[in-house]
């Protein structure tokens, strides 16, 4: 993977353990320097992920870890050309609100809490409806009426990818009302 002048080319002697290190080797491990990428190096504890937009730049987070710490209704984590992932905090009682994106599929995953999602091709009539929890994956195609709500006793943590970008770069909307207040 990387080089590690003090591994290559390490040959452990016979029937003592595997000709190349493939991650059991001793000493230190050698990872590249710091290229500016966000988030490196990695780390198995990333508590203090700092939530904002990182752009089209090259990212790398663990993603359970931020949806988590987000206490905000919604926070763009990074927009692209093509490409976006915000991540929600929804209170209990809460919905994301009745929507459609004309033009733009959509990914839900849920990364804490209860939900109730609900679909359909008509505002009045969403005959798609199903019960979500940690783990549940929610697809929205383009043009689907869709809603979300939280029917558990905490915060409903989730993160969601739309293909192209429907939220402008940079957005956070702390509340609910924030975000409809921007809709307007």
């Amino acid at each position: 993977m990387y080089y590690n002048p003090y591994v290559y080319p390490y040959r452990a002697p016979y029937g003592s353990g595997p000709m190349y290190s493939n991650g059991s080797q001793n000493g230190y491990w050698s990872y590249p320097q710091n290229y500016g990428y966000a988030a490196w190096p990695p780390s198995h504890d990333q508590r203090n992920i700092e939530l904002k937009d990182y752009g089209s730049n090259p990212f790398v987070v663990n993603i359970n870890t931020a949806t988590t710490q987000n206490n905000t209704f919604r926070t763009a984590l990074w927009t692209g050309d093509h490409l976006q992932l915000t991540l929600m905090s929804i209170q209990p009682g809460e919905d994301i609100g009745l929507e459609i994106h004309p033009d733009v599929d959509q990914f839900l995953r849920i990364e804490q809490g209860q939900g109730f999602t609900q679909m359909g091709k008509q505002k009045d009539d969403l005959n798609f409806t199903r019960y979500v929890m940690d783990d549940s994956a929610i697809f929205i195609p383009a043009g689907t009426w869709h809603n979300l709500t939280n029917t558990g006793n905490t915060p409903l943590k989730l993160y969601s990818i739309y293909a192209p970008p429907n939220h402008p770069f940079g957005t956070v909307h702390n509340t609910k009302a924030d975000a409809m207040a921007a809709e307007d």
